[in-house]
């Protein structure tokens, strides 16, 4: 509780930007459609999100260091709130676009200043619980986001639009009304791609096929609640279901990842993330509550994923690279995530909606064989790091989590 006392107007920042750039995928998704976007179209501006989070992780360390951090917390929760009520003065899809380029740019740029702001105020006393803090507001604030679409739904485009916008201006105020110092601001870490390649390439297929699940259920995963029978606000929850099942299964992925060989935790994570697509695909006409009850147990086996993969990538790390190491391989995560929704979109659109889960699934069985050729090549480390769950938020998120692996 104190932890939440000491860092709240942080942490009620991060609520507010999740319920903000949480909801407008789907609400996006569901107003397009009903509007006459195509399903082609309403990936393109999944993609378009991601995109911006690409280039709002690489930028906004360099504007901290040009402006400082609140300067650089208000301008990018600025560009969000632009790109949000813009959605209500122009109905395109390309526009829209560009100003989901803008939200995704806001995201990543908005959560790198907490990040730092909490790395420059966090001791190795508290680390722990403030990570653990961190960890639930961010995935309360994201549930509580699906848990929206049913009701911004309901009401008109304008209104919704407007919610979401004022959310993302919220945001600034606490933030940017602390008392608090804000942080020294640290150089962006290298981005080194190959660094991952080289340290654990199966790590990198991991976040890659981490991603293309991650962008595609969340970006389309509408359209295929849509196309299956459910209203807005069972959309709502389907998307939380995962949510919330991956959440749930933090915990024993990480002991299982901390137990045995992380390479075949990962193909077991793969198999049964592959049983999960056709699983949801056969039971798609049993009922809603069969359906969200799918949707749960896919998240609990593909939500994972990531984590496992990063704590094996850090295995082969020296203590001197982990900043580095997050970093390439939040962006192998940024690369696989803008390609999805798009792709994922246009296989819906010529093949139903059951092609989502066959592309995820195929994705997640070219993982599986991948981690068997890799056991072939190399041997399992000999020290392990601890597993830490891993927000994928920011390219300097490792700077958070650099002291729970050194231990």
């Amino acid at each position: 509780m104190r932890t939440l006392f000491a860092f709240g107007s942080l942490f009620l920042s991060v609520m507010m930007l999740q319920l903000a750039s949480g909801g407008v995928g789907p609400l996006d998704a569901l107003t397009g459609l009903a509007g006459g976007f195509s399903r082609e179209e309403v990936g393109l501006l999944g993609s378009a999100h991601f995109l911006g989070f690409f280039a709002g992780c690489w930028w906004a360390p360099r504007l901290m260091g040009s402006v400082g951090a609140s300067r650089t917390f208000a301008s990018f929760a600025a560009m969000g709130a632009i790109g949000l009520i813009g959605h209500t003065l122009v109905f395109d899809p390309w526009a829209w676009a560009v100003m989901r380029i803008g939200q995704g740019i806001c995201v990543a740029g908005s959560f790198t200043v907490i990040e730092a702001w909490l790395q420059a105020r966090v001791g190795n006393q508290t680390r722990g619980r403030t990570m653990g803090a961190y960890r639930i507001v961010d995935m309360s604030g994201a549930l509580l986001a699906q848990l929206m679409i049913g009701a911004l739904a309901d009401v008109q485009v304008y209104v919704a639009y407007n919610i979401l916008t004022l959310f993302c201006v919220a945001a600034m105020l606490p933030l940017t009304l602390t008392k608090a110092p804000a942080p020294t601001t640290s150089g962006a870490p290298k981005l080194r791609p190959q660094l991952a390649l080289i340290r654990s390439p199966l790590a990198v297929a991991g976040v890659i096929v981490a991603a293309l699940t991650s962008a595609s259920f969340r970006m389309t995963g509408p359209i295929y609640g849509q196309e299956v029978g459910l209203s807005a606000d069972q959309i709502g929850l389907f998307l939380a279901a995962w949510i919330g099942g991956g959440a749930l299964a933090q915990y024993p992925a990480g002991m299982l990842a901390d137990r045995y060989d992380r390479r075949w935790v990962l193909i077991w994570l793969s198999v049964a993330s592959t049983a999960g697509c056709a699983l949801t695909v056969a039971i798609s006409g049993s009922g809603t509550f069969a359906i969200f009850a799918s949707s749960a147990l896919f998240g609990a086996v593909s939500f994972p994923i990531y984590s496992v993969a990063a704590s094996h990538a850090h295995d082969f790390a020296e203590d001197d690279e982990r900043v580095e190491l997050s970093a390439a391989l939040m962006f192998w995560f940024a690369v696989g995530a803008i390609a999805a929704p798009y792709l994922t979109s246009a296989l819906i659109d010529a093949y139903g909606p059951s092609a989502l889960f066959a592309f995820i699934g195929a994705g997640h069985i070219v993982l599986a064989v991948f981690g068997f050729f890799r056991m072939r090549r190399r041997a399992a480390p000999e020290h392990r790091t601890p597993y830490v769950w891993v927000p994928r938020t920011s390219f300097t998120i490792g700077r958070l989590l650099r002291r729970d692996r050194d231990r």
